[in-house]
């Protein structure tokens, strides 16, 4: 990828994304499709991952990984397996002791941390809505830039005043959210849904790259519903919602 102007979307929130020269890939899930069972108390059962990766990609050159937090679809056991004894591991301190256990090089961010040229901020995140989101456990989102670029990845989060703060705060080049509007059979969605990534698009003039879509059971919203959604609200230029392997390019 060229230095400062792409991301790739793998799959679901998986990405390659280079900042300046270092390269990040970020919530690696690598499970071939329908290996693991399906999210529990959901609208649906279908096996996960709904889709296999796409063909053709590799993820060879990443510098470090980063682990937004440490649910299965965002680090999963062949993640783990393949890169545990040759990346270091970019992560929340809540996840520290637990993939202290899996990999040979944990980089803790608490506030700030540099990996190559790019510095990594930790954000606030909050994966649903009250109760629900307590039980969801933490959750973090992270920016990531260097002198020329800088890229917000919100995580697994809801919109709420944390992320409004952190791009009032940050104003980032990019922004990617994790849509799909995941939920349970009982509650509000727990990831973003159309209404939460046009409230985003309100808040910053940066292009808005939406994954997290149509790889798992209990994801929702649709890449068509979501395009259909941002170009109601007027937004449909802002927001990107690539396909499984498409490169996004930044001027």
């Amino acid at each position: 990828m060229a230095p400062h102007g792409s991301l790739q979307l793998v799959r679901h929130a998986t990405l390659l994304l280079t900042v300046g020269e270092t390269t990040f890939l970020v919530d690696p899930m690598l499970s071939e499709a329908g290996a693991n069972p399906p999210v529990q108390n959901t609208p649906n059962d279908r096996r996960n991952p709904l889709v296999d990766l796409p063909d053709g990609t590799s993820l060879d050159g990443a510098d470090a990984l980063l682990v937004t937090h440490r649910h299965q679809d965002h680090l999963d056991d062949p993640a783990v397996e393949r890169f545990a004894g040759a990346l270091p591991v970019v992560c929340q301190p809540a996840d520290a002791e637990e993939l202290g256990t899996e990999f040979d090089e944990v980089r803790t961010v608490d506030d700030a941390h540099v990996v190559g040229d790019a510095e990594v901020v930790r954000t606030p995140a909050r994966h649903g809505h009250g109760e629900l989101a307590e039980r969801m456990g933490p959750v973090s989102g992270f920016l990531l830039r260097d002198e020329e670029r800088s890229v917000y990845v919100a995580g697994d989060t809801v919109w709420y005043e944390g992320v409004a703060e952190t791009l009032a705060e940050y104003d980032p080049d990019v922004v990617v959210v994790n849509a799909g509007a995941a939920r349970f059979v009982e509650g509000d969605p727990i990831t973003m849904t159309a209404e939460d990534v046009v409230a985003v698009c309100e808040h910053t003039d940066a292009p808005v790259v939406a994954v997290h879509m149509e790889a798992i059971n209990h994801c929702l919203l649709t890449r068509e519903d979501l395009r259909a959604a941002a170009e109601e609200a007027g937004v449909g230029d802002q927001v990107h919602v690539p396909a499984d392997g498409e490169r996004v390019a930044f001027e």
